[in-house]
This record gives C-alpha cells, sequence and structure tokens, in this order.
C-alpha cells in the first residue's frame, strides 16, 4: 500500500492542499509534504486516511476538539475534513510539519541517560495536558514523538476520548497495553504503558518482550540506567491500577536530576536533531566525504581551491554574481568576517551566525563539453542552534536539471546524508539557484549539476559543479 499512497504524489487535495511528497504511512493512512498558500507556517503536514473506518464522523469530532488544544509539546493541528483523491473517499487532517521523528533515531544507537531525560520531560508535559482536558493520545510510540525547530512535541491526530472503544483505533501496536489487546477501553493509564515501552526502546533499541498470555509482568533489561528502570518498571504493570500517574513519573524525574557536573558534560538539548547527527554525522559523514570526494573528482577533475572572498547577508540569497564557466561557489554561513585564502580563523570566532560568506573557488575547466556558470546561490535556511549539534560534516548532494534560460527545473537527490532536516532544507535551497547556461553555437542549451553541501558547526558550505553538457 505505502506504493500506492506514493503514486498521489502531485495530486491536490480539496483544491487546496498539493502533494508535493510522500513521507510515510501505512496500509491505512499516509502522510504527505504539502503547504498553505498565505499563512505561516506555509510547509506543513497532510493525513489521509480512508473514510470507510468505523466511525469517520467521531474521527473528524476527534480532530476537531484536538485542533482547539494549545500545548507547547503538542504538533498543532490547523484543518481537517473529507476529501477525494482518484475516486477514493478520505478524512483529511493538516497538522505541523516534524523534521524527525524518534523512530528515524533509534535503529541506528539508544540515546544516552541525559537525552533520555530531557525528551522524556516535554513527553510529561503534554499527557499531563492531554489527560487533564479528557483525551488520551492512543497511539504513544517512537514514530509520534517529534522535532519541530528546537522543540520535542507528540502527535496530536491520533488523540481519542477517555473510555473510547479501542476498535476505532485499529488494530493495537507492540506499545499497546494489554487491556487494548483485549478490547477494552482507552484509559490515561494506557498511555502510561506506551510511554514505558518507548522509553525502554529508547535506551536499548528494542521494546521489551511481551507474550501476554504467557507472562504475568514484563521482565526489563538489566542495563536499564536509573532512574529509568523505576520508571519503566512502574509504567509496565499488567494492572492498570498499579501503574505511576504522569505526576508520580514527574516526581521521580526529577528526585534523579544530574548533578552539576554531569549537566556540564550533558548539556540539555531538548531536540530531536542532535539524536540524529551525533552518531549519524560521525558515521556517515566520514564515509561521504570520502565518496564525494572522488565523484565530484572524477566530474570535475579537481576539488576547489578558495581564491576570493564576498560577504552578504545570510536572511537574502547569497549573491546575484555571476561566476565563469567552470568555477564551483562555496556559501559559508558563518560570524567570522571572511579572511583571504590561507589566513587564520580568528580566535574569537562564533560557531554559527548571521553572516554569508561566499567563496569563489577555481576548478579544473571541462574540456568536453560547454560550460555554464551560477549565476544566484541561495544559502540553505538552516537554524543556528541546528548547526551547533553537527559533530564532524553532513553532507549532503543535490541534482539540479537546469534549462536553456538557467532556471532549475528538476531536482533529486543524488545523496541524502543521515539527516532528514538537512536534507530537505538542501533540496529546498538548490530549487531556487539560477544559472548562466553553457552555450553551444552561440544558443544556451541545458545542463546538469551537482550541488554538494556541507553542513558544519561553523556553517554551510556548498560546491556546485557542472556534470552535463
Amino acid at each position: 500500500m505505502p506504493e500506492a499512497w506514493k503514486k498521489w504524489e502531485g495530486q491536490v487535495v480539496n483544491d487546496e492542499f498539493a502533494l508535493l511528497r510522500y513521507l510515510g504511512g501505512s496500509e491505512h493512512s499516509a502522510v504527505f509534504l504539502t503547504k498553505r498558500a498565505d499563512r505561516e507556517p506555509q510547509e506543513v503536514a497532510i493525513k489521509l486516511i480512508r473514510a470507510n473506518t468505523e466511525n469517520p464522523e467521531l474521527q473528524l469530532s476527534w480532530w476537531e476538539l484536538a485542533a482547539k488544544l494549545s500545548d507547547p509539546h503538542l504538533l498543532r493541528l490547523f484543518e481537517r475534513g473529507r476529501c477525494q483523491v482518484e475516486g477514493t473517499e478520505l478524512l483529511y487532517a493538516v497538522t505541523e510539519y516534524a523534521e524527525e521523528s524518534l523512530a528515524q533515531i533509534v535503529p541506528y544507537r539508544p540515546l544516552t541517560p541525559a537525552e533520555a531525560r530531557d525528551t522524556l520531560r516535554p513527553l510529561l508535559d503534554a499527557l499531563a495536558y492531554i489527560h487533564a482536558k479528557g483525551f488520551v493520545h492512543g497511539h504513544l510510540k517512537p514514530a509520534n514523538i517529534m522535532a519541530v525547530g528546537d522543540q520535542i512535541k507528540l502527535s496530536s491526530d491520533g488523540l481519542c476520548g477517555a473510555g473510547e472503544s479501542s476498535r476505532v483505533l485499529g488494530a493495537p501496536s507492540i506499545y499497546a497495553a494489554p487491556e487494548i489487546a483485549d478490547g477494552g477501553g482507552m484509559l490515561p493509564t494506557s498511555d502510561i504503558w506506551s510511554l514505558g515501552m518507548t522509553l525502554v526502546e529508547a535506551l536499548t533499541q528494542r521494546p521489551p518482550l511481551w507474550r501476554a498470555t504467557e507472562q504475568t509482568e514484563l521482565v526489563l533489561p538489566e542495563t536499564l540506567p536509573e532512574p529509568f528502570f523505576d520508571i519503566a518498571s512502574h509504567c509496565l504493570r499488567r494492572n492498570p491500577r498499579q501503574r505511576w500517574t504522569v505526576a508520580e513519573i514527574t516526581a521521580r524525574l526529577q528526585q534523579a536530576a544530574p548533578a552539576p557536573q554531569e549537566k556540564e558534560r550533558f548539556p540539555a538539548q531538548t531536540r530531536l536533531t542532535k539524536w540524529g547527527y551525533l552518531f549519524l554525522a560521525i558515521a556517515a559523514g566520514l564515509l561521504l566525504a570520502i565518496l564525494g570526494a572522488r565523484l565530484l573528482h572524477r566530474h570535475s577533475g579537481a576539488e576547489p581551491e578558495p581564491s576570493s572572498t564576498v560577504e552578504s547577508s545570510a536572511s537574502q540569497p547569497v549573491s546575484k554574481q555571476g561566476t565563469e564557466a567552470g568555477r564551483p561557489v562555496q556559501i559559508t554561513t558563518d560570524k567570522r568576517k571572511a579572511q583571504p585564502s590561507g589566513a587564520p580563523a580568528p580566535s574569537n570566532a562564533s560557531p554559527a551566525g548571521a553572516k554569508t560568506r561566499m567563496t569563489k573557488n577555481t576548478a579544473a575547466k571541462n574540456s568536453t563539453g560547454a560550460q555554464g556558470a551560477v549565476v544566484d546561490q541561495v544559502s540553505p535556511n538552516v537554524s543556528r542552534n541546528a548547526l551547533r549539534t553537527i559533530q564532524g560534516k553532513v553532507k549532503v548532494r543535490v541534482k539540479v536539471t537546469v534549462d536553456s534560460s538557467g532556471k532549475v527545473v528538476a531536482s533529486k537527490f543524488d545523496s541524502r546524508g543521515p539527516s532528514k532536516y538537512f536534507a530537505e532544507r538542501a533540496l529546498q535551497a538548490a530549487q531556487r539557484w539560477t544559472f548562466k547556461p553553457p552555450q553551444v553555437g552561440g544558443q544556451g542549451v541545458p545542463s546538469e549539476w551537482i550541488l554538494k553541501f556541507e553542513f558544519g558547526r561553523n556553517g554551510t558550505n556548498v560546491y556546485p559543479v557542472q556534470t552535463f553538457p
């Protein structure tokens, strides 16, 4: 079914929401990236579910109530309704777009105790708010714990009323409490069980095994550190009445606040983007650096070398100056003043900031084809906080097809790199570049370019290399 959902890319829901890119889904639902016109945030997500559920009107009423909720750790729900795509009756909900989820991090590495603590706090705040309003989350799992900018948020499109039958939520997942598997109603204590399952998986990379017909209580890994072993053991009680409340979990977490020395070693960072970069940027970044360098060498014949610098505002496109044929451009987001080639950087340089530096570089000309040039380069819109989470380099390669007038008419990833957040920002920036087309017989001709984006703590570099003609 996911393949069938993906075929809907390019369709428009209710003449308003274009399905720009398929983000993921299941047999019964799908999520796409879309945009809202003249409203902020413009970039949002739209969830589609089949309208032939047990009670579609009940689902719409839950979405309507959820849209009225307001908590900094709940994903905002903007719009909802009915629609039809290629003859299929659907329900849709438009929500905040999240860059990453915990489900994208855990397969690669477990959270550290400090990260788990900083993740658990906003989740507890969100659950306390939901339960006080008479709702149950019903779908608490890593895929529904998300990052929006610098905040951790819990999805809101699956909320249901406390006491509602679990049948309307579909088949229970491995995170569902035992009473849900038995067909019981959804209660706040059911969310507590799901929280315990998610916490164990986040710290060990696998949820605890649960055989409902064979076990009285779950057996947790002895390697689970405190206070998380204590919290998980009280969340995962088979009897719902014996599970801790959100307030009790919060109190236990506060009792185990890290000592000052530990706080200094593990500074609090309540953002999921940090999780993705610490491990992946080191492992995948090094590999991509080697492979990327070889591919670029094959295309251009030489790695570009710095030759001159120009400084401009980071909030605008970097430059509208053209570059000579075959001269890749390096864009660096940095607070440091531009230095001549080979000059040492100032010792008090800040790791990221509000200035953008453009450096023109010389590369070997392609002797077998016509050469174009970069006219307008747009720097990726990334936050300074996101850059500070990077260890090493995060590298993304975008391939753009340019028409004979110099406009980008198509773009795709040549290499996404380890981070969805940075990959998408690189792709968005690449689509806004413009070029001076290569000349053949005095006429501009189409061309193809590889834009190699390198994100680091000190800023962003972009190396454009023409590959065709």
